[in-house]
């Protein structure tokens, strides 16, 4: 697959394509490389998140803030992120990163989606470089729920049952669809007692499972 196929997933048409075949390109394959855009992008990723939070939750302190900032721009969901994206069949790696498996290791695949964000920057601005977080953000920003900062759903469901000494949830994929760049999953979270069975679909696997287990929740404290 060509790097267009990937500007065209972020929704960025690159006047300068040498930028983004830079920021696909690890330090293993030569120079120049990503380090310097992904640096950037580290930047522009904060500020971003931090502003779509801020103007999302006006009343949110900002120690309540940080935290959720931290959870959404840390290495994990940036590696769901690049996973939906499929970032690691247009890095471009070195003979030996390559063999050890270096186009799905997470930090790998989060730098380089940083390193995107830098370059989309240059390439466009910052509007162009927002537009583009904000869009792959959306779900999970859409996800998170006044209140419930310090711990995700699915935490919150397992202690709810854990408290009453009762068997932890299970969840199964039950659908995947749509193409590629833009999948949706769905996810369903099984309780045995008391019996229950609840649904939640998004655009990824995790994002699914905690919708699954916010719906569980509410069933419950009803």
């Amino acid at each position: 697959m060509t790097a267009q196929i990937l500007a065209d997933r972020l929704g960025h048409s690159f006047a300068n394509l040498a930028l983004l075949r830079t920021a696909l390109t690890h330090r293993s394959y030569g120079t120049p490389n990503n380090e310097r855009l992904e640096f950037l992008g580290d930047g522009i990723l904060d500020f971003v998140i931090a502003a779509l939070l801020y103007e999302r939750f006006t009343d949110l302190p900002e120690g309540d803030l940080s935290r959720l900032r931290a959870n959404l721009v840390r290495q994990d969901t940036l590696h769901e992120l690049a996973n939906l994206l499929e970032i690691g069949s247009f890095l471009r790696l070195g003979e030996g990163e390559m063999k050890s498996g270096g186009a799905t290791r997470p930090s790998i695949l989060a730098d380089a989606l940083e390193a995107l964000f830098g370059a989309i920057y240059l390439d466009g601005g910052f509007a162009a470089a927002e537009r583009v977080i904000a869009l792959l953000y959306a779900d999970l920003l859409a996800a998170l729920k006044p209140g419930q900062f310090q711990k995700d759903a699915k935490t919150r469901l397992q202690e709810w049952l854990q408290g009453r000494k009762k068997a932890l949830p299970r969840y199964s994929l039950l659908e995947t669809s749509g193409a590629a760049h833009a999948q949706r999953f769905v996810v369903a979270c099984e309780i045995d007692y008391p019996p229950l069975r609840t649904t939640g679909a998004g655009a990824s696997r995790r994002i699914a499972e905690q919708c699954a287990a916010e719906q569980a929740l509410k069933a419950l404290n009803e």
